[in-house]
C-alpha cells in the first residue's frame, strides 16, 4: 500500500478543488450500528493524509451528533477540508422517531444556524438540500439558499436526490456546485436524466453509497444474519430475505474483475464509480463511508485502478438484475419523481 495522495478535481463549475474521492461520515455516529470514536477520528486523519478533502455529513445524522463529532477535526484542519452538510430532514415535535421533509424558508434559516453552531465554523463550504419537498417550489428553496451565500454563511450550494428537471430549475436561480445521489453498480437510475443534465450544466456528481451500503464489498449476505439490530439496512429491501440472496449472486462478475486486478471487490466497485467521470464526461466524486483507517487506504487506492473496456462490459448488466428498490419508499428519491 503506497501513501500516494489522490488527485484533485473541481467540484462543478466555480466550485472548490477537492480530492477525487471524499469521505461519507454518517456511520461514525449514526445508522450502521456501534462505532469506535477513537478509530473514527483516526480515520478522518488518515483520509486527509491521503488527499481526501471533501467530508460529508448532515444535520439529520444522529440529530446533529455527527456534526458535533466532526467539529474538532474540522477546526484543526479548517484550511485543508471542504465541509459538506445538509438540511431538510426535520424531526416533528409530536414524534421524535420520525423524519419529515422541510424545504420552507424559515426552516432553512433555522437549520443553517444550528449546523454552523454544531460545526463551530463561520461558513459551510457546501450546503445541500438533503431531500425535496414537492410542496415547496424548488426555486423558492434555492432562492433562500442563495441568500445564505450572499450573507457569507455558505460558500457553495448542492442538491441531493433531485431530478434533472429540478436541477435545471434550481440552476436558473443560483449556480449549483454538486448533486448528490446514490450511484453504484447496484443503483444506476440517475444516468437517465440527472447525469446528462448535470453534465450540460457543469454540475459535479457526488455518489453516495458507491459500495451499495457495503453489499458490493461482499462482506455480508443477509441483513438478518450479519447486521446488528440497530443497523438501518435491516429496513432496506435489497438487504433482506430472497432479495439479499439474489443480490449476493450478482457479485460474481465483480469477483472476476477483482481477481484480474489483484484488488478487492470494494475497490472494483469504487473504480467503476470513479470511472463514470470519463464515461459521462463530468466530475464524479464518490463519498464511500468508513470508520476504519485501513478501509480509507483501500478505498483511496481504488482511484489508481483503471478498468478495461472488457471489465466495464462485464460489470454493466449488474444493476438491471438487482432485486428490490434502494429504499422502501422511493418517493423521496429522484427516481421516484422522474
Amino acid at each position: 500500500m503506497t501513501d500516494s495522495r489522490i488527485p484533485t478535481v473541481r467540484l462543478g463549475d466555480g466550485g472548490p478543488e477537492v480530492g477525487v474521492q471524499g469521505l461519507g461520515c454518517m456511520g461514525m455516529s449514526f445508522a450502521y450500528g456501534p462505532s469506535d470514536a477513537q478509530e473514527s477520528r483516526a480515520t478522518l486523519e488518515r483520509a486527509l493524509e491521503l488527499g481526501v478533502t471533501l467530508y460529508d455529513t448532515a444535520d439529520a445524522y444522529g440529530q446533529g451528533e455527527n456534526e458535533r463529532f466532526l467539529s474538532p477535526f474540522f477546526k484543526a484542519h479548517r484550511d485543508d477540508v471542504v465541509i459538506a452538510t445538509k438540511f431538510a430532514l426535520a424531526i416533528p415535535p409530536d414524534d421524535p422517531t420520525r423524519r419529515i421533509i422541510r424545504n420552507d424558508p424559515p426552516y432553512i434559516r433555522q437549520a443553517v444556524e444550528a449546523s454552523l453552531e454544531r460545526l463551530d465554523v463561520d461558513v459551510i463550504d457546501l450546503y445541500y438540500m438533503h431531500r425535496r419537498d414537492v410542496n415547496v417550489p424548488i426555486e423558492e428553496t434555492v432562492a433562500v439558499m442563495a441568500e445564505l451565500v450572499r450573507e457569507g454563511k455558505v460558500k457553495h450550494l448542492g442538491l441531493s436526490e433531485v431530478t434533472g428537471a429540478e436541477l435545471r430549475a434550481a440552476q436558473a436561480v443560483h449556480p449549483i456546485a454538486a448533486v448528490q445521489s446514490e450511484w453504484s453498480l447496484f443503483s444506476r437510475d440517475i444516468e437517465a436524466g440527472v447525469v446528462p443534465t448535470a453534465r450540460e450544466l457543469g454540475v459535479a456528481l457526488v455518489p453516495y453509497s458507491p459500495l451499495g451500503r457495503g453489499f458490493l464489498t461482499g462482506s455480508f449476505t443477509s441483513a438478518e444474519k450479519d447486521l446488528t439490530a440497530d443497523d438501518f439496512r435491516r429496513q432496506m429491501p435489497r438487504f433482506t430475505g430472497d432479495n439479499a440472496t439474489a443480490n449476493a449472486s450478482l457479485l460474481e462478475p465483480i469477483r472476476k474483475v477483482a481477481a484480474s486486478h489483484g484488488a478487492t471487490l470494494g475497490q472494483i466497485a469504487l473504480a467503476w464509480a470513479q470511472q463514470q467521470s470519463t464515461v459521462h464526461n463530468l466530475p464524479v466524486i464518490p463519498i464511500p463511508g468508513t470508520r476504519k483507517p485501513t478501509r480509507v487506504e483501500e478505498n483511496t487506492a481504488a482511484t489508481r485502478i483503471v478498468l478495461s473496456e472488457e471489465d466495464m462490459t462485464l460489470l454493466d448488466p449488474i444493476a438491471a438484475k438487482v432485486a428490490g428498490n434502494r429504499y422502501a419508499d422511493m418517493t423521496f428519491t429522484s427516481a421516484g419523481r422522474e
